[in-house]
């Protein structure tokens, strides 16, 4: 009966967290980091790397790596 007591409260202190998180979506907009700029490649940056940086911006990192 305890456990069973123990659960449901962990359970409820599981939603609880779950339900705060949800306001905290990261909105995926196309402005790249390093410059500012729109650019639709960034998105797709952002799914490969990681990072929200344009091809561009991506380019002369892997260029200059200063």
């Amino acid at each position: 009966m305890e456990q069973a007591l123990a659960l449901l409260t962990m359970t409820k202190d599981f939603d609880d967290q779950t339900n705060n998180n949800d306001e905290e979506v990261l909105q995926l907009d196309d402005f790249c980091e390093e410059c500012k700029k729109e650019d639709p490649s960034v998105s797709q940056n952002l799914i490969l790397t990681g990072f929200k940086t344009c091809n561009s911006c991506k380019l002369s990192k892997t260029i200059f790596p200063v």
